[in-house]
């Protein structure tokens, strides 16, 4: 059983930065799966955020975070991390990380095999 643990939440103020961090715990498994992170704020359905293809050289965002946020992996460390900057009250969720056994670079919740268990981030205004 593949699973990964998100971490890196936390209460920041509007403006500031964070970066969260997701890693695996089968190393074979890691490098070539496609990765994701989603969010989910409170009353509103999860939401995709961005995603970055099995070998680290393809990503797409969101609009509403492209420009302020960063997804990259480190395969040797088996850890994806979404970097977080000039961060806004929207950007209230939790944070999951999930991962695709695809080539590609998904978008859609259901082509995601696994789920971490979510971190807070928690942007006051």
């Amino acid at each position: 059983q593949v699973q990964l643990v998100d971490s890196g939440g936390g209460l920041v103020q509007a403006g500031d930065s964070l970066r969260l961090s997701c890693a695996a715990s089968r190393a074979t498994f890691f490098t070539n799966y496609a990765l994701g992170w989603f969010r989910q704020a409170p009353g509103k359905e999860r939401e995709f955020v961005a995603a970055i293809n099995w070998r680290g050289s393809l990503t797409t965002y969101a609009d509403s975070v492209k420009g302020r946020f960063a997804i990259s992996r480190d395969n040797a460390k088996n850890t994806v991390y979404l970097q977080m900057n000039s961060l806004k009250p929207e950007d209230t969720a939790v944070y999951y990380c999930a991962a695709d056994a695809s080539a590609g670079l998904p978008t859609l919740q259901k082509n995601y095999d696994y789920w971490g268990q979510g971190t807070q981030v928690t942007v006051s205004s």
